[in-house]
């Protein structure tokens, strides 16, 4: 019994730490009426060869590994949308939550909305590049 209450703390405490660590999340409707209304940008954080798979229509392009090193990509955008939410994205919400990690680090407000996936699930539209 005490080792079923110690584990059960366990698998609570491992829930709570990933959701302070992925911060907040939304859906892809909500970041699309967000998007809509001017109160944020929507980012794909992939690598340029998946863009070509197709990307959400009003995504911005910066990729992960971009914010991780020259910003090139990065910088203008982040310059210009300062006062807005970024709503990052990327094929499975794994690196989309460590770019809003690293962002939210440095003062924006960064949010995780998943996967690609996600958005075309939910009827969302997408573009070719």
């Amino acid at each position: 019994m005490k080792t079923l209450i110690i584990l059960l703390v366990l698998i609570g405490v491992f829930f709570l730490v990933k959701q302070l660590i992925a911060g907040p999340s939304i859906t892809p409707a909500q970041a699309a009426a967000r998007f809509a209304a001017g109160e944020a940008i929507l980012i794909d954080v992939r690598e340029p060869g998946e863009w070509a798979r197709g990307v959400a229509e009003p995504a911005v392009l910066c990729s992960l590994s971009d914010l991780r090193r020259s910003r090139a990509q990065w910088t203008p955008i982040l310059a210009a949308n300062r006062d807005k939410e970024l709503l990052l994205y990327c094929a499975s919400g794994a690196r989309s939550g460590i770019a809003a990690g690293i962002l939210r680090g440095e003062g924006f407000r960064a949010v995780n909305i998943g996967g690609l996936g996600a958005w075309q699930s939910a009827g969302l539209p997408v573009r070719q590049p």
